[in-house]
């Protein structure tokens, strides 16, 4: 990606513009699954339980921009715009491994010792997790669930009718398909393909690539150079490390609050936070300046969801508990506790987080669990948003 490719990423915001025509309505209750992840998948895969177990359940459909399913976890060496003209989803790179051991991701009725048929180390690669995620998937039946190169283009609620109005695009057909109403929506298009890219003064005059981590793929590029990497998170450590092996030359990491302060290579430093670029030259919080090939934003990332009416939109960081999410779930703010959030929170068990997530709005849909009133509903986030 060129310097200035992230500065303004297409993507279309909400508009009150797309009239719903030609609405097509059905008697049975009818739940829309936006993304076809970890999260989305686990919402279909504890529909497809209590479908195996006999029970009642409602009518599906799960739209997902990509080709297959999978998420960020679907790797593509593809970064800025993809075939379509929309703004590549995936984030990962080619590298990648877990940071977190495998015991602590891995699902409770399916274990990586399920999957492999053998004991495997802790700390696994990105293709032996995609691997592990797709073996639970195709365990039942979810793939005619799922509309694949279908973007969700508007979403809104209507309280006279108790509902939500869709609009979706087929990307291969490009065209907007007819309004679809549902009785529930479930957003799980995850929060990591968004960069959050800050501005420093003089980057639009560096002369060499500046790219944020959601388009980095690889490390051989940057070899025999002299790397900036901003940032101090997960991803900052990772890609740093991933560039020395790789030959970069020098690699200094920025940080904002506080250092990292690992006991790092030689080649690997640690300066304040960035204040200011000059042709080649970086400048530092501390006065302190070195001159770079390339820089690289490790800034985490968004909550960004423009096809979603005002009321319905999250709008918090990554926080523990966002208000107006109820079990960090339900969405009380609008929707008449029809309306959920699932995986939107950065934590450690990520796998295991969304799956329990996604069988609690499970059972809410199909009744097999009862809310609380809203008064409760509210005591209850107000106790852990105060925590």
């Amino acid at each position: 990606m060129l310097k200035d490719d992230f500065c303004q990423r297409p993507g279309l915001e909400f508009t009150t513009s797309l009239k719903p025509t030609n609405v097509k309505m059905s008697k049975e209750k009818r739940v829309c699954v936006i993304g076809a992840g970890p999260s989305g998948m686990s919402v279909l895969y504890h529909f497809n339980k209590l479908k195996e177990q006999g029970k009642q359940i409602p009518e599906i459909v799960c739209f997902d921009r990509q080709s297959d399913w999978g998420g960020l976890w679907k790797y593509s060496w593809e970064t800025g715009i993809d075939q379509f003209g929309e703004p590549v989803h995936g984030s990962m790179y080619q590298g990648l491994w877990s940071n977190v051991p495998k015991e602590a991701i891995e699902y409770p009725d399916y274990t990586f010792e399920d999957h492999f048929r053998k004991a495997i180390p802790s700390f696994q690669p990105r293709e032996v997790l995609y691997d592990y995620l797709k073996g639970r998937w195709t365990k039942g039946n979810l793939r005619h669930w799922i509309r694949f190169n279908h973007v969700v283009r508007q979403v809104t609620y209507d309280d006279d009718t108790d509902d939500f109005s869709v609009v979706v695009k087929s990307l291969v057909e490009d065209k907007d398909l007819p309004v679809q109403k549902y009785d529930y929506l479930i957003v799980a298009s995850g929060h990591f393909s968004v960069p959050n890219v800050p501005f420093f003064p003089g980057i639009e005059q560096f002369p060499g690539r500046v790219m944020h981590s959601h388009d980095f793929r690889n490390a051989y590029q940057f070899q025999g150079q002299t790397l900036l990497v901003a940032g101090s998170s997960s991803s900052a450590q990772d890609i740093a490390i991933q560039n020395l092996k790789c030959g970069a030359k020098k690699i200094i990491c920025c940080y904002k609050t506080r250092p990292m302060g690992f006991k790092w290579p030689p080649e690997i430093t640690e300066r304040p936070l960035l204040t200011k670029i000059e042709s080649k030259t970086v400048h530092f919080r501390d006065g302190t300046t070195a001159d770079v090939d390339a820089i690289i934003l490790c800034t985490g990332y968004l909550f960004h969801f423009p096809f979603l009416e005002e009321r319905l939109r999250l709008k918090a960081k990554n926080i523990l508990y966002p208000a107006g999410m109820y079990k960090n779930v339900l969405w009380t703010e609008a929707g008449n506790n029809k309306f959920f959030y699932i995986g939107m929170q950065n934590q450690y068990y990520t796998f295991t987080m969304f799956d329990a997530q996604a069988k609690w709005t499970v059972n809410c849909i199909t009744g097999e669990l009862k809310l609380p009133d809203q008064e409760a509903m509210k005591k209850d986030l107000e106790k852990w948003i105060a925590k």
